[in-house]
């Protein structure tokens, strides 16, 4: 199975297929920069081989803004507009079609891989850490 692929047929996140992961520790944990962050730009990207939008986040006055490519085009561009998500901003930069895409939004995988973004209240500021 590929690292995130949504097959409808196949059903790869079906909770009954998923055993649990080996424990990484704390310090595995800890070592990730989850920061929540204000989409303020979703743009299309159909170089992409699957499905999937190009979305600037703001990460709050110490990171700025970082783009990402990500697969979750279930979402209308208006749904993304101004939504608050998490993203995991330390794993590195990837380079997607061409495009340089610089962290991780997170969200809950149903049973055929479609993303179901994290939900945080409003008050939430851009930049905060997930703990």
């Amino acid at each position: 199975m590929a690292q995130h692929e949504i097959d409808p047929a196949a059903l790869p996140y079906a909770l009954d297929k998923l055993p649990r992961k080996p424990d990484v520790g704390a310090e595995g944990f800890f070592a990730l920069d989850l920061r929540a962050g204000r989409v303020t730009k979703v743009e299309d990207f159909p170089e992409a081989r699957n499905p999937s939008w190009k979305v600037t986040v703001d990460f709050g006055p110490l990171v700025g803004e970082l783009r990402t490519s990500a697969k979750i085009t279930n979402y209308s561009r208006a749904e993304l507009q101004g939504r608050m998500v998490v993203g995991a901003i330390n794993l590195g930069t990837r380079r997607i079609a061409g495009f340089k895409s610089e962290f991780l939004i997170l969200g809950a995988l149903d049973p055929d891989g479609t993303v179901r973004l994290l939900q945080l209240e409003e008050e939430v500021r851009p930049g905060s850490p997930i703990a």
